[in-house]
C-alpha cells in the first residue's frame, strides 16, 4: 500500500472516529450526561437521573449510545451500574476539530 493511501485510510478512520463522537454528542440529554460525568465523576443511573424527567431506561440507552462512541464506560459495583466518562474520542474530536480549524500552511 502506498504512503497516499496508508494516510488516506488513516485519515478516513478518524473522520469515521470522530463522526461517531460528534453524533453520540449531537443529542442533548447525551450532552447533559456527560456535563454530569465531567462535573462529579462516576455515578449510577440512579444518580444520573435525580433532577431530571428523564427515566432510568432513557439515560441506559443514551449511556450505551455514548459507550459505543467510545465517550463512557459502565462497570457494576453490586447491584449499581457505574457510569464514567472515557475522554480518549474526545479528545481525538477535539485534534480533528483543531485540524479543520487551522489556517492553511504554505
Amino acid at each position: 500500500m502506498s504512503a497516499r493511501r496508508a494516510n488516506a485510510t488513516t485519515n478516513d478512520g478518524r473522520l469515521t472516529s470522530a463522526a461517531t463522537v460528534f453524533a453520540a454528542l449531537g443529542d442533548e440529554t447525551r450532552l447533559q450526561l456527560v456535563q454530569r460525568l465531567v462535573a462529579r465523576g462516576p455515578l449510577s443511573i440512579a444518580r444520573l437521573t435525580q433532577g431530571s424527567n428523564v427515566t432510568r431506561q432513557a439515560v441506559t440507552k443514551h449511556l450505551r449510545v455514548l459507550a459505543r462512541a467510545g465517550l463512557a464506560r459502565g462497570s457494576r459495583q453490586g447491584r449499581e451500574s457505574r457510569w464514567e466518562l472515557a475522554p480518549l474520542h474526545i479528545e481525538e474530536a477535539r485534534r480533528f476539530l483543531d485540524l479543520i480549524t487551522e489556517p492553511p500552511q504554505g
